[in-house]
């Protein structure tokens, strides 16, 4: 009787881990992992509808929490400028950077067994997620109390077709989406990771990271609530209320993502790291996915769409966008 050879299946390739981000088991079939996820982002960017998620869900909910006329009375004061920050930036959760964020530290959950240390391992990366997004919102909206209506925000003046809003916006996400897919390349192990020299002395150096993108958000948002906010604190002329309003607004539009995590790690948190850890690169499928999508996503609506719609360039137009 022979002797059957089998041939077990090729094995991910693997490498030292050299970030969070970055475990060194990476998927067999990069190309293709990149290829779907960057048309993934694509398809994305063609179908949102800022309609949908800005007044339908965002408005929506804040019309909830503050009342029919949230979008379009003014804030009356310090006090409710506050809980005006914190409402819409939870109205204003769904951002293609939580989303990155979510899939990128999602699969850390359900690693501790008591409750405690559960709890105690989902907040920790929120925690460094706010030490990067903090400065950042803070300092923002201190220049915006200093500058007042100076803000490019206010002008109306329009350079062939781009206003300096426009142009900001632009700058903003470009850079943002540029550094999600530059880590996701790295977390798929096409390119070197280029916070592994960082995280050998930091190793929560890619969170902070994360929340510093997150902060950046503000800098380029046009979401209509937020603009209602900006303008007040840029009328109140408060360095101090500047800052403070902005780091609410960050604050709340992670808030959301704080109780998906929470739900996570008490629900299927366990099952998921397990499925995720059957299979060598499965992690890094997942985690360089979400940020190639949110990349390519942001990327694309923010600077190739924009273009397209003010004709420099040809962009589709969904039915549902028109």
């Amino acid at each position: 009787m022979s002797e059957t050879n089998t041939v077990p299946p090729p094995a991910a390739a693997t490498a030292p881990r050299t970030s969070l981000f970055v475990t060194g088991e990476f998927p067999r079939r990069r190309a293709l992992v990149i290829v779907l996820s960057l048309l993934a982002g694509l398809l994305l960017a063609y179908a949102w509808s800022a309609r949908l998620v800005d007044d339908d869900i965002g408005l929506n909910s804040a019309h909830a929490v503050l009342g029919d006329d949230a979008g379009t009375k003014p804030i009356g004061g310090i006090a409710s400028g506050v809980l005006f920050a914190l409402v819409t930036g939870m109205a204003g959760s769904f951002t293609a950077c939580n989303v990155a964020v979510f899939g990128a530290v999602g699969p850390l959950v359900g690693q501790s067994h008591s409750a405690r240390d559960r709890l105690l391992h989902t907040l920790r990366p929120i925690g460094w997620l706010t030490a990067g997004m903090i400065p950042v919102s803070a300092a923002y909206g201190a220049l915006v109390g200093l500058a007042g209506t100076h803000m490019p925000q206010f002008s109306t003046a329009k350079g062939h077709g781009l206003s300096p809003r426009a142009i900001q916006s632009m700058i903003a996400f470009g850079l943002i989406g540029f550094v999600m897919i530059v880590l996701g390349l790295a977390a798929a192990g096409v390119i070197p990771d280029p916070m592994s020299g960082i995280s050998r002395r930091y190793p929560q150096a890619p969170l902070v990271l994360m929340g510093i993108l997150i902060g950046g958000f503000l800098v380029g948002r046009p979401y209509p609530l937020f603009r209602a906010l900006f303008r007040h604190a840029a009328t109140t002329r408060n360095p101090f209320y500047g800052a403070a309003a902005f780091v609410l607004q960050s604050l709340g539009n992670i808030l959301v993502m704080t109780l998906l995590f929470l739900l996570l790690s008490y629900g299927i948190g366990g099952r998921l790291r397990r499925r995720l850890a059957a299979v060598p690169g499965r992690t890094a499928v997942v985690t360089g996915s979400a940020f190639l999508v949110a990349g390519a996503f942001t990327m694309l609506y923010w600077d190739v769409r924009l273009l397209g719609g003010l004709g420099y360039l040809w962009w589709p137009i969904a039915p549902w966008n028109h």
